[in-house]
């Protein structure tokens, strides 16, 4: 008896197996229809924002770009969905989405119970509060009574929760649905300060009819690893999406460029190059992939120094300095393991 119900369960196991290979996986899905759809923000500038044309840009979108760039050899094959914090994991775990990069915060909850995986992070942050110059404000600890804007659905609510109960301050929570309405809720003074991620503070006062009337407050309250999230179960869609931004940090380290790695493909020895780049072996067939989609994805996105100054760096109007997202042999964290 105790035989026949082990292999009634290896029977039911190898069912499932082959049952789960068969059904369609999110890769074979993004070849069949020709593009990758990615939740995106309603709009923040540096992260993910369209323009007046419908052109998006911003860290974000290039992490989408990254991942269309390794399985089409095209940054172009990405399409983008505008979704409030409320609807993001929904639309992500419907299959609405293949992708979420959307400024999304890595946390055990979130990671553990909705169904999701975080993959690489793109961009290491942490919450903060901005106010008007003219309050007098210079320290998130002079914000007892305060009234705070800020958006449903985040982490922010909760770390602002946290924030006030430890130091025994009371406040008066302001809470809207988007970021564009905490932002716009701020601006007509219906609430002191405007709280969020900093980088979201340093994009949303780009904004503001006078930017330099506002002030980001020096406290960090928060830790906030930015990155993209796909569905739990696919392995290979999640090593995907996390190796496209592991490659640009790679690239970056060995001093190789959007501009510079056809030159760098064609005239390097050193075997870590020619493997990143495709010139010697296939690690692109690990993932499903070509041979040259990690060259495909820094000769279309760039390496992540490029990403990041072009979208949020100090020439920006974000006008983020590249702090704690330097990589780790410049004194930051961003850091990748090795291609090989």
């Amino acid at each position: 008896m105790k035989s026949n119900v082990g292999k009634l369960l290896s029977t039911a196991a190898i069912a499932a197996t082959i049952s789960a290979g068969a059904a369609a996986s999110t890769l074979e899905d993004v070849k069949a229809k020709g593009f990758v759809q990615c939740g995106v923000s309603l709009g923040v500038p540096g992260f993910s924002n369209a323009d007046s044309n419908g052109n998006w840009s911003g860290i974000d979108v290039d992490a989408c770009r990254a991942t269309a760039a390794a399985i089409f050899g095209d940054a172009q094959k990405a399409k983008f969905t505008p979704l409030s914090a409320k609807e993001r994991f929904t639309a992500l775990q419907s299959g609405e989405i293949d992708v979420l990069t959307r400024n999304t915060t890595w946390t055990y909850t979130r990671d553990a119970s909705l169904g999701l995986d975080f993959t690489a992070v793109n961009f290491y942050d942490g919450q903060g509060f901005m106010a008007r110059k003219a309050l007098g404000v210079t320290s998130a600890l002079d914000l007892d009574g305060a009234t705070v804007c800020t958006e449903q659905g985040t982490t922010t609510e909760l770390n602002m929760a946290d924030f006030f109960r430890k130091h025994k301050m009371s406040y008066v929570p302001v809470v809207v649905q988007k970021a564009d309405e905490a932002l716009a809720a701020y601006a007509s003074g219906r609430c002191d300060v405007f709280t969020t991620d900093k980088s979201g503070l340093a994009a949303h006062r780009s904004k503001l009819a006078d930017p330099a009337a506002h002030i980001i407050l020096e406290e960090t309250i928060s830790k906030e690893p930015l990155g993209p999230v796909v569905r739990h179960g696919d392995n290979q869609w999640k090593d995907i999406v996390t190796w496209a931004m592991f490659v640009q940090v790679n690239a970056e380290e060995m001093n190789i460029t959007s501009k510079n790695v056809a030159k760098i493909k064609k005239e390097s020895n050193d075997p870590a190059i020619k493997r990143l780049l495709g010139a010697e072996g296939d690690m692109g067939a690990q993932l499903g992939l070509s041979a040259d989609w990690a060259y495909n994805v820094i000769a279309e996105v760039g390496n992540y120094a490029e990403v990041f100054e072009r979208n949020v760096g100090p020439s920006t109007p974000v006008g983020l300095p590249r702090g704690i997202n330097k990589l780790w042999t410049d004194g930051g964290v961003m850091y990748a393991p090795p291609v090989r």
